[in-house]
């Protein structure tokens, strides 16, 4: 799907409203709802939080977070953007909310107040899961909402940076920033059942887009997809 963020208009779609997984385009709610937090000031970036048994024991890309590590908000919301770390996404939702399984209510009830009707997620993170569903409309709609709170386009722009004071490397997995005119983010997923996908919102003079391509049988064909969208 297409979409113009600011006023919804579809400018393209293609089986946009097919239940798909969607992988780690999951944490753009995540990341929504941790921006909502820190704007009513019931979180802040410089907030410590210790990482718990729960969030050490995800798989996939992480930041190898072991139980009872610290790290502030601003370094997970790093981490979770820049490389997708899952375990660092479970430490923000339970900051959040308490439990992961809190933030997932939320997370629920966030995408139906945007008309995400045909969302359901399991996890806050995008591992596989049973029933852990979305579209791509639906994706282009969390996006459009998303980016409306711009501190978070420091992350989502930042090609390289360190966590752990140095120790830690993050590198971006949206390689649009590099090379496409006027990208702003935002992120990418992939997962065995889901393919690679992305969301991509780029902005060049007035106009704003938001581009999203689920189920791609390679990186580089949703890069190119995306590309082709925008």
């Amino acid at each position: 799907i297409l979409m113009e963020p600011n006023t919804g208009k579809i400018l393209y779609e293609k089986n946009a409203n097919e239940l798909r997984p969607c992988a780690s385009i999951t944490k753009v709610m995540t990341l929504l709802l941790v921006m909502e937090a820190i704007d009513s000031g019931k979180i802040s970036l410089d907030d410590q939080v210790t990482a718990s048994a729960h969030a050490a024991s995800m798989g996939g890309s992480d930041i190898w977070l072991k139980e009872g590590e610290t790290m502030s908000v601003n370094n997970l919301i790093k981490a979770t953007v820049i490389m997708s770390a899952n375990d660092a996404a479970v430490v923000l939702a339970e900051h959040v909310y308490g439990t992961e399984d809190e933030f997932v209510k939320q997370m629920n009830i966030r995408a139906k107040q945007l008309g995400m009707n045909d969302t359901t997620f399991k996890n806050c993170n995008g591992l596989d899961e049973d029933g852990h569903l979305t579209t791509a409309h639906d994706v282009a709609l969390m996006s459009a909402e998303l980016i409306k709170h711009e501190k978070i386009f420091d992350y989502t722009l930042t090609w390289m940076d360190y966590v752990r004071d140095g120790e830690t490397q993050l590198v971006n997995t949206n390689k649009l920033i590099r090379s496409y005119k006027g990208i702003t983010g935002l992120k990418t997923g992939t997962t065995s059942q889901a393919g690679s996908c992305i969301s991509a919102t780029a902005k060049r003079d007035n106009l704003s887009l938001v581009a999203v391509v689920l189920g791609c049988s390679t990186t580089d064909e949703r890069f190119t997809s995306a590309s082709t969208l925008l």
